[in-house]
């Protein structure tokens, strides 16, 4: 009897093990994407859209798991992870994007690109470059997006001119390469160094009284809420991408690669068109709660100036002098 039982258990294990293999043979691949956007978001929204997609179309081998509110930290410590394999994509900003190639953040200089029009032109033009560093670098960019048009947005004052920056305490992106050159044009400005997570306790605390943001990302991050003056004319346009590490995905079944390219390259012209209708309408819920600055020629004028110093600056080490030139060319 002792036996009979032995000889059960024997074979109980070695067709568990044998299911096991099989499991394995066929297990469910999952990519894992950060994104400091929060998961009601309107980016959030057309994630979790692209996921379900991904899963119907592979039914259910591949899935996507996104997290949210920059669980896996900024932009630069998200790259930083999917460089060492414990991430496999992010959703990041021009400003992660510089994390893998740093020439894509010229696309955010101030006065250089206004409207979406100028810069679709520029990012078409450079497009091939641009994803030519990225591949270069380890990474796959499975498409772009945009953020919104970036306006200075602050609290308890009014800026007219690049001097009224002068003794406040704007937000200054650790990670950003463009706004300490800026602020440094400037003079006579501290600006306060943060990560994005940190921002929303900086201005409940008064430590900072000025951002510069797109309308709808001030607004999904709580940010707006804390500001009452926005700036009517933008700087530039904010622009993103969805990014993953080339040696994972090409790592999957054709067929799953395959999803996950046709699927993402869908998501991102479906983000690129909500996007922009929502930073749009954001702006115009902003303007009906908020003193509106709009600049006058005189001030525009000033602004230009410190724009053309600006870009002779970044052409002195942030970026080549021949890139500077020819995004100046695309922008005429």
């Amino acid at each position: 009897m002792r036996r009979r039982t032995l000889v059960q258990i024997l074979g109980a294990v070695s067709l568990w093990a044998g299911l096991g293999f099989a499991a394995d043979a066929h297990a469910v691949e999952v990519i894992k994407i950060g994104t400091l956007a929060p998961a009601a978001s309107p980016w959030g929204q057309v994630f979790k859209v692209w996921a379900k997609a991904v899963s119907e179309k592979s039914s259910g081998q591949l899935e996507l798991q996104f997290f949210f509110n920059g669980q896996q930290g900024d932009e630069a410590a998200m790259v930083a992870k999917i460089k060492s394999g414990q991430l496999d994509g992010a959703a990041v900003t021009a400003v992660g994007l510089s994390k893998i190639y740093k020439p894509i953040l010229a696309l955010q200089i101030p006065g250089l690109f206004t409207s979406w029009a100028k810069l679709d032109a520029a990012r078409d033009a450079m497009k091939a470059e641009f994803e030519k560093g990225t591949k270069d670098a380890g990474f796959s960019l499975l498409g772009w997006g945009d953020v919104g048009t970036v306006h200075i947005l602050s609290k308890g004052i009014k800026v007219k001119l690049p001097d009224d920056l002068k003794g406040q305490k704007p937000f200054l992106w650790r990670d950003d390469a463009i706004q300490p050159v800026l602020y440094q044009t400037i003079g006579g400005i501290s600006p306060v160094p943060l990560n994005v997570p940190e921002v929303l306790p900086n201005l409940n605390t008064g430590a900072i009284n000025i951002v510069m943001a797109p309308s709808l990302g001030a607004e999904q991050l709580q940010w707006s809420s804390k500001l009452d003056t926005i700036v009517a004319d933008n700087q530039s346009m904010a622009i993103g991408a969805v990014v993953c590490s080339a040696k994972r995905i090409n790592a999957l079944p054709a067929d799953l690669l395959s999803i996950l390219t046709d699927t993402g390259k869908v998501a991102a012209n479906a983000l690129t068109k909500r996007i922009r209708n929502e930073d749009d309408a954001a702006f115009n819920r902003l303007k009906g709660k908020m003193t509106v600055i709009t600049l006058s020629s005189d001030e525009k004028a000033k602004w230009d100036a410190l724009f053309k110093q600006l870009r002779q600056r970044l052409s002195q080490g942030t970026f080549s002098p021949e890139l500077i030139s020819k995004l100046e060319g695309l922008a005429k």
